[in-house]
């Protein structure tokens, strides 16, 4: 618009403009009106008397014209007055309607942003604090289960309120089992702190692809059995090199295969398939996990990455051991530090997991190393 002449003298693009056309009509107006004002030639000092008359009803038209013709825009400064003095004073949900095109609507259009920002921040400051009281209450809950069941047991062994040796050797189990799990959940906090950290590391190397996933599949099948679960591959019969961390993609692949064992209908089957895929300038390995369980909500469906988030009205299976709630939140972010993602294509039960990971490496912090994989 600055370089348009024709432009700079719309009244509808220009706020200058619409206050210099409107000066001019009101000059004009006032001016005929001036004019049309008859002359009293019998009325001693008739000149002076003439002059005031049209000087007067100029100056009255003038003004009321001028006033007319800038109600709109007048009216329009008084809004953003009051606009203004709305969101200073908190409500950040104010927004002014955008009918001008001027200088004025530009400036509308800058609060409308700024409100907007500050109102996206301040509801993301909410969310972050959210998050953190959600943080320490999970944790101090995942871990005080498993604390007090062991404390329980040893209370038992101290005071020997055990009947018989098979009893003791139950109680030693039992509390045995409970500080492995408390030990799982630490190194799963550790792990998710340590990878959502700025100084997080990859050790790249380049891998076969598909012989990983092969190694993977082979060793979960044993588990998979004893849950009654089968497992179907779909692996592509020629090596896929990919240059990543082999120890963290497993680990974000064994995220995604226990959470599939855990939440399965049984029997039921897991699927795992690895393809390469082309499109949008890039190339790309997508590993899919599989399985067939018990819908869950829409808004389930987007909190389920969420750290310590478990949807267990829905999800929930009585012979899994429930975790606390870190493995996809953990397995997606060593894939976005790989430079990909994980997606969740979710219908009617059937879930189906994508890690998409780029070809050309990670794009985070990286530690690289040469040579294969081996297990």
């Amino acid at each position: 618009m600055r370089n348009n002449p024709l432009a700079r003298l719309s009244a509808r693009k220009s706020i200058r403009a619409h206050m210099l056309w409107s000066f001019v009509a009101s000059f004009f107006v006032g001016f005929g009106a001036s004019v049309a004002v008859p002359n009293v030639p019998e009325i001693p000092g008739r000149i002076v008397y003439n002059i005031f008359m049209s000087f007067g009803t100029f100056s009255l038209v003038f003004i009321l014209t001028f006033f007319f013709l800038t109600r709109r825009t007048i009216g329009y400064l008084l809004r953003l007055s009051e606009g203004l003095e709305a969101i200073a004073g908190g409500d950040l949900g104010y927004r002014f309607p955008a009918v001008r095109e001027d200088e004025l609507g530009r400036i509308a259009g800058n609060i409308n942003a700024m409100a907007e920002k500050l109102e996206l921040q301040i509801e993301k400051e909410r969310r972050s604090e959210q998050s953190k009281m959600e943080l320490i209450t999970g944790v101090s809950h995942d871990l005080r289960t498993p604390l007090t069941s062991m404390i329980g047991y040893l209370e038992l062994l101290t005071a020997k309120g055990y009947r018989d040796e098979s009893e003791y050797d139950r109680f030693v189990g039992n509390a045995y089992n409970k500080a492995l799990q408390l030990k799982e959940l630490i190194d799963d906090l550790f792990e998710y702190t340590r990878l959502t950290s700025h100084d997080a590391k990859l050790r790249l190397m380049t891998v076969d692809l598909n012989e990983l996933l092969g190694q993977i599949e082979a060793e979960f099948q044993p588990l998979a059995r004893e849950r009654g679960i089968s497992v179907e591959t779909s692996l592509p019969r020629t090596p896929l090199p990919m240059k990543l961390d082999p120890d963290k993609i497993r680990r974000a692949i064994d995220n995604l295969l226990m959470n599939a064992l855990k939440f399965s209908l049984k029997p039921g089957v897991v699927r795992i398939s690895l393809a390469a895929r082309d499109g949008g300038g890039r190339r790309t390995a997508e590993i899919r996990i599989e399985n067939d369980g018990r819908p869950i909500t829409r808004e389930q469906e987007e909190r389920l990455f969420e750290r310590f988030y478990k949807a267990d009205d829905s999800r929930e299976s009585s012979s899994a051991r429930g975790g606390a709630g870190l493995g996809l939140s953990i397995a997606r972010s060593i894939a976005r530090l790989h430079g990909g993602d994980i997606r969740l294509r979710h219908a009617d039960g059937h879930y189906d997991f994508r890690i998409e990971l780029p070809a050309g490496g990670a794009s985070a912090a990286e530690q690289p190393e040469s040579g294969g994989y081996v297990r």
